[in-house]
């Protein structure tokens, strides 16, 4: 009995083993790589203006260009314009790089944005709105658009890439901080010297009414001889 036990198990333990060395290799076929073609455009300095935010934005312009299925395949790495997909959607490949040349033609004409302006630049938000109010920073027109999660659209202002360049290569920015830090002083300064004429024109009442209270208080002066003049009579 012993030995039928012994060589039932053996025989199951035998056709584990062969099913084991028959079975198709799973993971072999999983991790073999798929083809993939690969198109790569170039991004002059001049169209990302040394911004990764504005290297963000032409990411965004392009895959806005693109089919909705396609999009997460095109991607803005360093000075470039990546599209990367399988060798299997050969058709499609083809038509969203004719889409993505096109897109990027002229692209170094793209407004700039006020975010990518502030990369940029370097400037503050804060900046950006008193440079945009008093005509330093010029505004190219406006774009109105629906932010995800908001339910109302937003408008903003756009710039000229070239005056953003201009700005940036002579260093206006800076300068602009520099009259705005001595336009803050001398405002300091005005406003110090008119608190000090309002106090000093509150407290000149209240010396006007102590001088005329002084004199109404003070004894009528006394006049020489008069005491001669009324002895004498002649006031009767």
């Amino acid at each position: 009995m012993t030995d039928k036990k012994r060589g039932s198990l053996r025989k199951i333990v035998s056709g584990i083993v062969a099913a084991i060395a028959t079975a198709p290799d799973r993971t072999s076929e999983r991790d073999t790589p798929k083809e993939s073609v690969v198109a790569e455009w170039p991004l002059p300095p001049s169209a990302t203006l040394g911004s990764s935010m504005r290297l963000k934005g032409i990411e965004r312009e392009v895959r806005a260009r693109l089919p909705w299925v396609v999009r997460k395949f095109a991607k803005a790495e360093t000075g470039r314009i990546v599209l990367r997909m399988l060798k299997t959607d050969a058709d499609a490949f083809q038509a969203a790089s004719a889409t993505i040349s096109r897109t990027l033609e002229g692209i170094e004409a793209l407004p700039v944005l006020p975010r990518e302006a502030e990369d940029i630049l370097a400037i503050s938000a804060r900046e950006r709105h008193k440079w945009l109010k008093d005509g330093r920073l010029k505004s190219i027109g406006t774009r109105t658009v629906k932010m995800r999660g908001r339910s109302k659209a937003v408008t903003f202002h756009v710039f000229d890439p070239r005056h953003i360049e201009d700005i940036l290569d002579r260093d206006l920015a800076s300068a602009w901080r520099e009259e705005d830090a001595r336009e803050v002083t001398e405002n300091r300064r005005r406003g110090a010297g008119k608190a000090a004429l309002t106090r000093a024109g509150k407290r000149e009442p209240k010396a006007r009414s102590a001088r005329s209270l002084g004199k109404d208080d003070a004894p009528p002066p006394k006049l020489e001889g008069w005491d001669t003049f009324e002895a004498e009579g002649l006031l009767r």
